[in-house]
């Protein structure tokens, strides 16, 4: 495969779908990372993170198939699946799906090669945060009131008032005994 595929530093949301033509007893060597990594070599990757790489049997997906493991895994909107459809569920052997999340933010340009080919990329859904009533009136803030006057602050007590007059008598005391000793010295 020949073509290049730009990843921008911004890229989220981005999921890449590779098949991956080896023979199924090569695939342990091809994604082990022992020096080198093959799968990143043939990916043509720069900076890529394992944990968000995926490389599996697509007769391991026989329940559900290609395009309901990336629409319920995924969040692959069923409009961006329905035309690969077919393709998609015909896919047979290694399959590798490949996440924005691979590239760790790093911009780069994928220079994909045998034993990989693209099948197809796709972009996760991206609903609208929306947030409505809570549930429990105990979970709600409270409505507006008005405000109530604060009410005014005591003045402080003799006891308090000598308090801080006594400490700050001792501190000057103290500030001259450490000048006298000071110039004694």
């Amino acid at each position: 495969m020949s073509d290049k595929i730009e990843i921008k530093a911004t890229e989220t949301g981005v999921v890449r779908v590779f098949a991956v033509d080896i023979p199924a007893d090569q695939i342990a060597a091809f994604t082990a990372r022992n020096g080198r990594w093959p799968l990143r070599e043939a990916l043509g990757a720069e900076a890529l993170d394992a944990d968000h790489v995926e490389v599996f049997d697509a007769s391991d997906l026989a329940s559900v198939g290609l395009p309901g493991y990336l629409a319920d895994g995924h969040a692959i909107p069923e409009d961006q699946l329905e035309p690969m459809r077919a393709r998609l569920m015909a896919q047979k052997g290694t399959l590798m799906v490949v996440t924005s999340r691979a590239f760790q933010g790093t911009a780069q340009t994928l220079t994909p090669r045998a034993p990989l080919s693209l099948i197809g990329t796709f972009q996760e859904a991206d609903d609208p945060i929306t947030f409505g009533a809570l549930p429990d009136a105990s979970a709600r803030t409270p409505e507006a009131e008005p405000e109530a006057e604060e009410p005014a602050r005591k003045a402080p007590s003799d006891a308090a008032m000598s308090g801080r007059v006594a400490t700050v008598v001792l501190l000057v005391l103290a500030l001259l005994v450490i000048v006298m000793v000071w110039i004694a010295a």
